[in-house]
């Protein structure tokens, strides 16, 4: 798995949020200079994280975004997943969009084994933490 500029941005995004959890939503203008994104990209993946629910908004004059739940209902891997898709390396051992691969005997391809193991361990550690484990370290 190699995390896109879309899901660094994204949680780049959502840790100021965390930081700021329950003190009001924020400007997609101040995420974006607070975290040297693009605006209008970061715009894009905070449409996304809202219809993902992790977000959500208001308009207005003082509006902007704010965290749907507490960061620390919000695991890592339930973003990167939202923004980047599966976390396997290789789709045939993807838990969330298998696909099977070109192996003449998948059950004896050491490659996917590995693969396997790869992706137990990162979505573990993706699974297990949290916005709020970000911003309290």
């Amino acid at each position: 798995m190699k995390l896109s500029k879309r899901g660094e941005y994204g949680l780049r995004a959502l840790q100021d949020l965390a930081v700021r959890y329950g003190a009001g939503s924020v400007s997609n203008k101040d995420l974006a200079e607070r975290n040297n994104i693009p605006p209008r990209f970061l715009e894009q993946i905070l449409l996304t994280l809202k219809h993902g629910q992790i977000v959500r908004s208001h308009k207005g004059p003082r509006g902007g975004y704010y965290l749907a739940r507490p960061p620390q209902q919000i695991t890592l891997a339930e973003v990167v997943r939202l923004l980047d898709g599966p976390l396997a390396p290789v789709s045939c051992v993807s838990a969330t969009a298998y696909e099977p691969c070109g192996c003449p005997d998948m059950e004896a391809c050491g490659l996917r084994r590995v693969m396997q193991q790869v992706r137990d361990v990162v979505a573990q550690m993706m699974e297990e933490t949290t916005l709020g484990d970000l911003v309290a370290e």
